[in-house]
């Protein structure tokens, strides 16, 4: 126990992100495999500049990841933090993946739904085209 508000308890979790849907895990280690690629194409291909982008990203991807090698190695996924104040507590024990994987969760609606309203524009596959000829405007061929 570190303090009161975090306390150290191995769990095997068997199901989804804080134990949702126990007993699936191959299911999700195949789906893990598929959400890995979707974000990695999603980075790549975007066009994106948002350093809010890419770590929204990354923290899927690092938590997909992270549970994904547990799911492998084990069959299930060791949870261990349990938060809280005295008996006022979170009401599932989870891990750090588990965690990025929320705040990204949480900053994809920020992103979607905050973003736009606060004068941060995402650009839409217009922009990008738009992008895209300027750019082959502006070179010069050779040969």
């Amino acid at each position: 126990m570190i303090g009161d508000w975090l306390r150290i308890d191995l769990y095997h979790n068997n199901g989804g992100l804080f134990g949702l849907f126990q007993g699936s895990a191959v299911i999700f280690a195949f789906v893990t495999v598929a959400v890995v690629a979707i974000l990695v194409a999603l980075e790549i291909g975007s066009g994106w500049r948002s350093w809010l982008v890419t770590v929204t990203l990354g923290l899927l991807l690092g938590g997909a990841i992270g549970n994904f090698i547990d799911r492998l190695r084990f069959g299930y996924v060791v949870d261990f933090a349990d938060i809280g104040i005295g008996t006022l507590r979170f009401p599932y024990i989870f891990n750090v993946a588990d965690a990025a994987v929320t705040v990204a969760i949480l900053l994809v609606f920020v992103l979607w739904f905050i973003a736009p309203h606060l004068g941060v524009h995402m650009p839409d596959e217009k922009d990008l085209d738009s992008g895209r000829q300027a750019d082959d405007a502006g070179k010069v061929k050779v040969g």
